[in-house]
């Protein structure tokens, strides 16, 4: 198998807009920064893309030596400062318990006003806020599955950003990542060992851009691949944790060990 990395994407604030980056670093909690934060409503339970599309309007940059936080909205709006860490509160993240601490600052105010509801921006404790926790810290999928995707749904640019994968790779048959569950696979200087399929969400039937639904990508995986074995149902590419952490960049070798 030759395979090479050909996009990353990765975003600090848990459902806002996925950004396309060059480069980054993986570690036993990920990609450095990603998904650092996250929202919550006020009774604690996470807030993400399936509530409202909006979200996917407003990009998030996080210097990470200035601990300096930026959103950018659809409009122009820039919101803007350095990060200061209050309170430690109980919050739900997918019906599990997540300690976090609330994030002083100007975001959860403007992300308040932008959704029409009360919002708390938060950073979870001891990075708790991974979707699967350190067993899924990587995500990946493949060029060829996202065109057999696109294929099925009858367009021609699936946008490979709608399913907020961390790592897509080329030189592979489609869904052949799908194979490599329980196997470790070297990704750049990182090496990972893959653990279970990512089952879908209506997060992905929304445009990466303007949030609005306008694709039924449920639908579409399970007239093809519903009725598969997969670990997690309509499961659509891969997630992993990091053995060895290390530098990944577009067009970095990716083999299995």
């Amino acid at each position: 198998m030759t395979a090479t990395v050909t996009a990353l994407a990765f975003t600090p604030v848990k459902g806002l807009h996925v950004t396309s980056v060059s480069r980054l670093r993986l570690g036993s909690e990920g990609a450095a920064d990603d998904r650092r934060f996250h929202l919550v409503e006020e009774r604690g339970r996470m807030f993400n893309g399936k509530r409202t599309g909006a979200l996917n309007t407003v990009a998030a940059a996080y210097d990470h030596d200035a601990s300096e936080l930026t959103l950018t909205f659809a409009g122009g709006e820039v919101v803007t400062g350095a990060v200061a860490l209050g309170e430690q509160i109980d919050t739900t993240f997918y019906s599990r318990p997540v300690r976090a601490r609330l994030v002083q600052g100007p975001w959860s105010a403007a992300l308040s006003e932008l959704v029409g509801q009360p919002l708390r921006l938060v950073e979870g404790v001891d990075r708790s806020g991974l979707d699967r926790g350190r067993g899924g810290a990587v995500s990946l999928v493949s060029q060829a599955s996202l065109e057999a995707f696109a294929q099925v749904a009858g367009i021609e640019d699936p946008c490979a950003r709608r399913f907020r994968m961390l790592v897509q790779i080329d030189g592979v048959a489609a869904h052949e990542e799908d194979g490599w569950i329980g196997e470790r696979v070297r990704i750049g200087e990182a090496l990972v060992r893959l653990r279970g399929h990512v089952g879908r969400c209506a997060v992905t039937t929304r445009h990466p851009d303007s949030g609005e639904v306008d694709l039924a990508t449920l639908d579409l995986l399970r007239s093809y691949r519903g009725d598969l074995d997969t670990t997690e149902p309509l499961a659509f590419g891969v997630y992993g944790e990091v053995l060895e952490g290390g530098s990944v960049a577009v067009g970095d070798a990716v083999s299995v060990q």
